[in-house]
């Protein structure tokens, strides 16, 4: 998640009371909440008071007199840095402190009630489950919902995520990212106020092997059957002519297990399809989709002579990834709706091409922070899996709760047979056999101020030291 400050503005106080500089925290490039200084000074010394002052980053010290608007910018700046300093401290920004604090204060910012409502969340067929919260439910309690009213198993429900997805022209969904425990989803997607933006239910892992655990249990087996279908037919998984009719086949005789065991053999299986956007890699203004799975992002670039190659980058040989944001400078009211300025985004990964050669390749695309969220969450797997551990134990379940069972349950509806496969498509050439022949360009590191995202920066502990006969 990218954190940033890039606006404050000054708010009457309530009753008649004296006004106030209110600083604007944005997640991605939207406004999440808006705050006061002496909000955010309440939550530093609560963290210190949890887990002591050599852990908690240092805090903009508190000033006698009304600050000039210099002073103000200064002020903005660093609690601007000392937010992404707690949110990427793993114990600080997984505390229950620094999430209760941000779903607090993006409650009161939207001055959203807390009351009983129905939210709709989607499955990957376009099934709509719609489940009674509170709009102060986070997100583990929104999820849990969904997973009582499709009468999930406890133990499966930490395989699936809710992600807040726009719904495209064509019917398929653009990710934008997976809610996290710092955010109220019904919040979240409300204070949009665009239909487009929907919340759907989809499986959290990357490893196939996991699917084994998951098709163990009918809703379970629906679910990613579901999930499978629709992939296919939006052109995530690549078919020919004869494996198209083998899984109809399938499709026919309701063997959805037969199903999914042949999809899973198949090009692109469980991987995520981003939007079409732009990369350096192998020159300068590149347009690419790129597809994130089997542990590597896989790049389908179109060079400027319009030829089509693809390659793929493994997660395992990149050093560090980082995410920046450029935020433009607004003039008008800085709570306005979070359409209305564009924002960049950018995605450098610093990766091994050769044995002693590290190169940069940067993507730039509003889907930015969700690549990154994927690419931590395959290095989390492998970071499981290396140290013989099961993906069991990575799903965190609260100490004093347990399901709400909804009163009534909804069957996962099996979803219509396969269309027929897209003829237009033909095997790529590929990009590069060992991504070794083409110089790269290093992304440049801005010195402008709204560059807020310089310290977005990702290490990765799955990070492998590769030979030349590796590569």
């Amino acid at each position: 998640m990218h954190f940033s400050i890039p606006e404050t503005e000054t708010r009457a106080g309530d009753g008649g009371a004296p006004a106030y500089v209110a600083y604007n925290i944005h997640v991605n490039g939207v406004l999440h909440c808006r705050v006061r200084y002496s909000q955010l000074l309440g939550l530093h010394e609560q963290l210190r008071k949890e887990y002591g002052a050599n852990v908690v980053p240092a805090f903009p010290p508190k000033k006698i007199f009304t600050l000039t608007p210099a002073e103000v910018e200064q002020r903005r700046e660093q609690l601007e840095k000392y937010m992404q300093a707690v949110r990427q401290d793993p114990t600080l920004g997984g505390s229950e402190t620094f999430n209760s604090f941000l779903r607090k204060a993006q409650q009161e910012t939207q001055q959203i009630p807390t009351e009983e409502v129905v939210l709709e969340v989607l499955l990957s067929n376009g099934q709509k489950v719609k489940v009674t919260i509170l709009t102060s439910d986070q997100t583990e309690d929104v999820l849990e919902a969904v997973a009582s009213k499709l009468d999930l198993p406890d133990d499966l429900v930490g395989y699936f995520s809710l992600f807040l997805v726009r719904k495209t022209k064509d019917g398929a969904f653009s990710f934008v990212r997976k809610l996290q425990e710092f955010e109220l989803p019904y919040v979240s997607v409300t204070s949009l106020h665009n239909p487009e933006f929907q919340i759907i239910l989809r499986k959290s892992y990357w490893d196939s092997a996991y699917d084994d655990d998951v098709m163990e249990h009918r809703v379970g087996l629906n679910l990613l059957y579901a999930q499978t279908v629709s992939d296919i037919e939006h052109g995530w998984i690549l078919v020919n002519k004869e494996q198209h009719r083998q899984l109809k086949s399938l499709q026919e005789k309701v063997s959805k297990k037969e199903f999914i065991r042949l999809a899973q053999t198949l090009k692109y299986y469980g991987y995520l399809k981003f939007d079409p956007c732009v990369t350096d890699f192998p020159e300068k203004g590149c347009h690419v989709v790129v597809s994130a799975g089997n542990n590597e992002l896989n790049f389908q670039v179109r060079l400027p002579n319009e030829q089509i190659k693809e390659g793929s980058f493994k997660v395992t040989r990149m050093r560090c990834w980082r995410v920046t944001s450029s935020v433009p400078m607004n003039n008008g009211p800085s709570g306005s709706s979070p359409g209305k300025s564009e924002v960049k985004l950018e995605l450098a990964f610093e990766y091994l091409m050769s044995k002693d050669r590290l190169q940069w390749v940067t993507i730039t695309s509003p889907q930015a922070i969700m690549l990154s969220i994927c690419l931590q969450s395959m290095v989390d797997e492998l970071m499981v899996k290396k140290s013989g551990g099961s993906i069991r134990k990575m799903f965190r379940r609260r100490v004093n709760g347990a399901l709400r069972r909804s009163d009534s349950q909804q069957a996962v509806k099996s979803p219509p047979l396969l269309d027929s496969p897209d003829a237009s498509w033909e095997p790529m050439a590929k990009l590069s056999s060992k991504l070794t022949s083409v110089s790269l360009r290093g992304i440049s590191h801005s010195s402008s101020a709204n560059d807020v995202g310089a310290n977005d920066f990702h290490g990765n502990y799955a990070f492998e030291g590769i030979g030349d006969e590796d590569l």
